[in-house]
């Protein structure tokens, strides 16, 4: 999916946010990164797959 070089990492690599984003909708609080993941503002992701991350930040990050 990536032609970035180096390329982007790939959804399935523990280092998968740091692809480069190719869609930004900060009005709505998400992005589209290069690998196919969604990540939302909240911290929540939905990968190329269809499966959920869920929110990764604490009460205290909220606050």
């Amino acid at each position: 999916m990536c032609a970035h070089q180096p390329p982007c990492p790939t959804a399935d690599s523990p280092d998968h946010v740091a692809a480069l984003i190719v869609r930004a909708h900060p009005e709505q609080g998400w992005s589209l990164l290069c690998n196919g993941t969604i990540v939302f503002d909240d911290t929540g992701e939905i990968l190329p797959d269809g499966r959920v991350v869920p929110v990764t930040r604490s009460l205290a990050m909220a606050a």
